[in-house]
């Protein structure tokens, strides 16, 4: 798991993860991924890209709108580990420690939706 930090762009941040992806035939990315090296990249892997276009794109490269919209039940996820106060302000400093809040809040979300 790689924990970065705010302000990093989607691209620095594609370019730390990209070898520690694991074994996966598609990635679902936003349009901040969209980047001819990022869909290379994950094509010499053998990981389909689906990611929409960006609106000034030249030539746009259709994605699998279906398969996209699966997308929500990460961003709700994130939804929810922000309605947690400590992880949405991010009053730990120490990345670690800021982590383990995740992990603990994570947790918690999943038994009680259980």
């Amino acid at each position: 798991m790689l924990l970065s930090e705010g302000q990093m762009s989607d691209f620095k941040g594609a370019a730390l993860m990209i070898e520690a992806f694991p074994k996966a035939k598609v990635l679902l990315g936003d349009k901040g991924y969209d980047a001819d090296w990022f869909r290379s990249a994950l094509a010499k892997r053998g990981i389909a890209a689906c990611i929409p276009s960006k609106a000034n794109r030249k030539v746009h490269i259709p994605h699998d709108a279906v398969l996209y919209r699966q997308r929500h039940k990460v961003e709700n996820m994130f939804g929810k580990l922000k309605d947690w106060r400590r992880i949405h302000t991010r009053y730990n400093r120490c990345a670690h420690t800021f982590m383990s809040a995740i992990c603990i809040a994570a947790t918690v979300i999943f038994w009680i939706n259980q």
